[in-house]
């Protein structure tokens, strides 16, 4: 028998990804076929549907367009429909009109793709849910308590020192930090992204499905889309605007110097790295601070996109995005490493909300078989 102590530094849990993500459970057609995103969104998908369902959680199923808006974006388009069929995934190709049928306001070229598995939640909701479970289960939950360091099997606290037998680092955007001190992470450092929506005012149910466009594979995000809120409202985002520093939510809060410098210095990096156009991703990210920049995006998506309906920010998130250091490229897949003292989970970025109940059982195994 073992006992577990979380330990969360905020005043309560959910403070930071895990509450401000989407809320979005992806299908998982995105995902290349080898990777171990492809392999738990699905099952992931399933779970979660299921542990809503059963804990009477509000959930949207209201699925998702992927639309074109082009000739250009069509091979794109079919890349994504062969990966889904690859990835054993319920998705459906369809005319433009076929595509207006499940929203009349949609707009596409040609063609479009419907998933009719994707739903939405507040991700809150499920946060306080897990861990009434986890408390009936008998884990301790330690908030108010900031991880300071190690001493060998010694975890120094703001609080404490605490005597660890085994230690899972799970700190999003402190996780390769955490890493580091039990050597770890030695070719990743976190580059942080801060994500922004804007919310319409228009009633409940004027869009009826989450509208995305075709995205660029290339990168790990998805563009300027609609998502449609588990309470039925819409709203148009994200941006992956790169964070100053960790925590960099609003204005100079939480500001940090050394981690301004950090995150300026893997930026300039960036811009001779490989992999993707960092800079015009970035001088692209950075024009969406706009309301009419990020208006006129979701605009080529559906009919009827009027500024004026959008008037208000929702709360910022920011992704925990590895970045190697080695190639200078954004790391795509979820990393996971440790050994038979720690298990350090470093790149819990989309869809890792969808995948959080089999990608848990993943680091489990992980866990068994290190320490065997």
């Amino acid at each position: 028998d073992a006992s577990i102590l979380l330990i969360e530094k905020e005043s309560s849990c959910g403070a930071h990804a895990s509450g401000r993500n989407s809320g979005v459970l992806h299908a998982g057609f995105y995902y290349s076929p080898d990777s171990l995103k492809a392999k738990f969104t699905r099952l992931g998908n399933e779970r979660l549907t299921a542990y809503c369902d059963e804990k009477q959680i509000s959930l949207n199923k209201c699925g998702k367009l992927v639309v074109a808006k082009d000739a250009a974006d069509l091979p794109s388009l079919d890349e994504l429909f062969r990966r889904g069929q690859i990835n054993g995934i319920d998705l459906q190709p369809l005319t433009e009109a076929e595509a207006k049928s499940i929203e009349p306001r949609v707009k596409t070229y040609q063609r479009a793709l419907f998933s009719p598995h994707t739903s939405t939640v507040n991700p809150l909701h499920v946060v306080n849910a897990m861990q009434q479970d986890a408390i009936r289960e008998g884990i301790h939950i330690q908030c108010g308590t900031a991880y300071r360091g190690r001493d060998n099997e010694t975890v120094r606290t703001d609080q404490e020192r605490i005597v660890a037998g085994y230690v899972v680092n799970a700190a999003g955007l402190y996780a390769d930090k955490i890493a580091m001190d039990y050597g770890f992470s030695e070719k990743y450092r976190i580059l942080p992204f801060k994500g922004l929506y804007l919310y319409s005012d228009e009633p409940p149910g004027s869009i009826r499905t989450n509208i995305y466009p075709v995205p660029d594979l290339r990168n790990p995000f998805l563009g300027v889309h609609f998502t449609i809120t588990a309470d039925g409202k819409a709203k148009i985002g994200p941006t992956a605007i790169p964070a100053m520093w960790r925590e960099n939510y609003e204005g100079f809060g939480n500001f940090d110097l050394g981690e301004l410098m950090e995150v300026a210095s893997r930026g300039l990096g960036l811009l001779t790295g490989a992999g993707f156009d960092f800079r015009r991703l970035a001088l692209e990210e950075i024009t969406k601070y706009s309301r009419s920049k990020m208006v006129s995006l979701a605009s080529v998506l559906a009919e009827g996109v009027d500024e004026r309906n959008y008037q208000k920010w929702g709360r910022p998130g920011i992704r925990a995005q590895l970045l190697d250091i080695t190639k200078k490229k954004l790391e795509m897949d979820f990393v996971l490493e440790g050994d038979h003292r720690s298990m350090h989970v470093l790149n819990a970025v989309s869809p890792a909300f969808t995948c959080s109940l089999p990608f848990a059982g993943y680091v489990c195994d992980h866990i068994d078989k290190a320490t065997a």
